[in-house]
């Protein structure tokens, strides 16, 4: 019997593979057969049989558009893009800008913050596109964000030192809807669906978790690993059939 979920002897590369989530979809991508080019700003350099880490600065275009290249070199193909990459506080420099209320957030910062967490994907899936196409079981997993399909709710930041900037939002909602244009366009050789994640448990203060669960239904936030299945799902052939779909994994959070 076909294991249509088995990702064995494909091809995948994961931008922010070091990262909270990333990090999460690399292990279990390994741990299912694949072989995984893992790209981030800081990777530890790791070259095997099935791993490559790439280190890569999304925020520069020309080092993003040579990437399906080098990994196709490395690998001999390249089946799936997994992009977990994104411009968020603890990775926008010094952060400065980024927990500020509206007034105060920097036209710089969402000049920077856009072209990392969408002007990438862009370019990436665009340089991929061919290498995508060959063997027939090519896929594209965007992670975008519930803050790309609602606002913020003032509420949930009171008494906390937290913030929700613009720029995040915009580029999140831009990946959800390039997930849609792409799917179109790159059919039938090539699916493209994106993931929308809700709030992911880090360390934040307990007033807020406290709140966001009481809005939730399923009364908590998210952990890594419940992102990594729908990724996974959406890059195998249990997905075959399924393109131009946003996978909201809230916990209900956006159902009210």
């Amino acid at each position: 019997m076909t294991d249509f979920s088995s990702l064995d002897g494909r091809v995948v590369m994961v931008t922010g593979g070091a990262g909270h989530v990333g990090r999460s979809v690399v292990s279990r991508l390994l741990e299912v057969g694949a072989q995984v080019a893992v790209v981030d700003l800081e990777v530890e350099q790791t070259e095997s049989r099935d791993r490559l880490d790439l280190p890569v600065d999304l925020g520069d275009l020309d080092e993003v558009a040579g990437l399906p290249e080098t990994i196709v070199d490395h690998f001999g193909r390249l089946d799936v893009v997994v992009t977990a990459a994104a411009m968020v506080s603890h990775t926008a420099g010094d952060g400065a800008g980024w927990n500020v209320p509206f007034l105060s957030q920097d036209p710089a910062l969402w000049s920077d913050a856009l072209k990392v967490n969408l002007t990438s994907i862009f370019a990436l899936v665009q340089a991929a596109a061919a290498p995508l196409a060959t063997h027939g079981v090519g896929s594209v997993v965007l992670v975008s964000s519930q803050y790309g399909i609602v606002g913020p709710r003032p509420s949930l930041y009171e008494g906390t030192d937290l913030n929700n900037v613009a720029c995040y939002a915009a580029g999140k909602a831009g990946v959800s809807q390039l997930a849609r244009w792409l799917a179109t366009t790159m059919a039938p050789a090539v699916r493209v669906n994106s993931v929308t994640p809700g709030g992911i448990l880090r360390q934040q203060p307990e007033e807020f978790v406290r709140a966001y669960e009481e809005l939730t239904p399923l009364g908590r936030m998210a952990n890594e690993e419940d992102v990594v299945g729908p990724i996974l799902f959406l890059a195998s052939d249990l997905a075959q059939y399924v393109t131009g779909h946003d996978l909201v994994v809230d916990g209900g959070y956006t159902a009210w």
